[in-house]
Formats: structure tokens, C-alpha cells, sequence
């Protein structure tokens, strides 16, 4: 059952963060069991799982939905970001080895790389500033960060940031990235710290606004198909 339990985690749990279930849509434990392959069980316990997390609405004997996040909860959401990420950016700068510092040097160098393709890069850039911003919550040797940061960076996955940043604004997004690594390599702290806070900020601001012009009806209905791209 435990297995079950944690195979259903992880499809749906995958489906939220891809955007393949939308936000605000109902999602049926019938179907979901069929599609996972297991009883409706363990769908409920993944679910429950996932509630928890904040990725879904769940009430028993109601059933769930991906969560629909109003603009005032994202905007306290990159505000926790800021704050956590930016204190787990500070203690990195002090301890992070020279090993971890060269891997994000080319984690850095690999995203600028192929955020100049201009198209197709999305899903790319998402893995990769995913790993980028890990390495650092790793590096500040702070075992609690770990758990605090994964809750509030997956939620804006399931908006598709990198999907809303124009070409400018992705330029200046991998820049903040260059001089995070720049921060760490000079083991300065309230830089790297200053650094992280003004990148995350950023994207927040990104993304309301993107998500405003969405409400307004502004965007067409492809526009998940282009490059008007993400990050933090």
C-alpha cells in the first residue's frame, strides 16, 4: 500500500508542477486510479499528501482540485521565497566547497547557453534553475532550510514562470545567476543574500503581471506555446 501511496504521489504530484492538470480543475480519484494503476486508496492518501503541500484543495466526500493560488497568496509566497532563500544564500557563501561552487558556475553557464536558443526552452531552463537554486539551499548546510524552500518553489512551477518572461527579462534573470556565483566565489554573504532577494523579487513581479494580462483576456489561447519566458 505504501508503494501504491507513493506511485500515485508522484504521478499527480507531476502533473500539478507540469500544468497537465490545470489550476482550479477537479481532479476525480476514479479517473486518476485508472490512470496511475492502482486502487482509489492510495489516490486519496497522495491526495491528502498533496493538500498538505498545498498543491491541492482536498475535502473528503468532496473531492479535490488543483489549487487555484490568488494573487495576494503568490505574492506572499515570493516574499517567504525571498526571505528564505536569500538567508540560505548568505550561510552558502561561508560554506559552500569548491566542488559545489563549480557545479553551479556550469549550471549557471548551461541555462544562458540555452535560454539564447530563444524557443522550445522551457522545460530545459525549469529543470535546470531548479537544480541551481537546490545546489544553494544545499550548500547553506542549514537541514531545515531543505524542506521550507521545496514547499514554496514548487508552487510557482504549476504557473509555468518560464513561460511568462520576455527575452530581456530571461537575459536578466541568468545574470542574477552569474553574479550568485560570482557572490559565492568572493564568500560574500550579505551580496550573495542582497543578490538572491532582488532575483526572486523579480520574479515575482513577472509573474503577477503575466497573470493579470491573463484574467484581462489579454493572451492568446497559446500562449503556453511561446517563449515569453521564467525563473527563480
Amino acid at each position: 500500500m505504501a508503494k501504491a501511496a507513493e506511485t500515485a504521489y508522484d504521478v499527480i504530484r507531476r502533473g500539478v508542477l507540469s500544468g497537465e492538470f490545470a489550476r482550479g480543475q477537479r481532479l476525480r480519484e476514479e479517473e486518476l486510479a485508472v490512470r496511475v494503476g492502482v486502487s482509489r486508496t492510495p489516490v486519496r492518501e497522495a491526495l491528502r499528501r498533496l493538500n498538505a503541500e498545498g498543491l491541492v484543495n482536498f475535502t473528503p466526500n468532496r473531492g479535490a482540485r488543483v489549487t487555484a493560488w490568488s494573487e495576494r497568496e503568490l505574492e506572499d509566497l515570493y516574499e517567504a521565497r525571498a526571505l528564505l532563500e536569500g538567508f540560505g544564500a548568505r550561510l552558502a557563501a561561508s560554506r559552500i566547497t569548491a566542488d559545489e561552487l563549480a557545479e553551479l558556475h556550469e549550471i549557471a553557464e548551461e541555462m544562458a547557453e540555452v535560454a539564447e536558443r530563444g524557443k522550445d526552452v522551457a522545460d530545459r531552463l525549469t529543470d535546470l534553475n531548479g537544480r541551481f537554486h537546490r545546489a544553494i539551499v544545499h550548500a547553506s548546510r542549514n537541514t531545515q532550510l531543505d524542506t521550507l524552500v521545496r514547499g514554496v518553489m514548487d508552487v510557482p512551477l504549476i504557473y509555468r514562470t518560464f513561460q511568462r518572461y520576455s527575452p530581456h527579462r530571461l537575459q536578466a534573470s541568468q545574470a542574477h545567476h552569474r553574479e550568485l556565483v560570482e557572490a559565492f566565489r568572493a564568500g560574500d554573504g550579505e551580496w550573495a543574500e542582497s543578490v538572491m532577494r532582488a532575483h526572486i523579487l523579480a520574479a515575482r513581479t513577472t509573474v503577477l503581471q503575466s497573470l493579470r494580462r491573463d484574467v484581462d483576456g489579454l493572451l492568446p489561447a497559446d500562449h503556453n506555446a511561446k517563449l515569453d519566458t521564467n525563473d527563480a
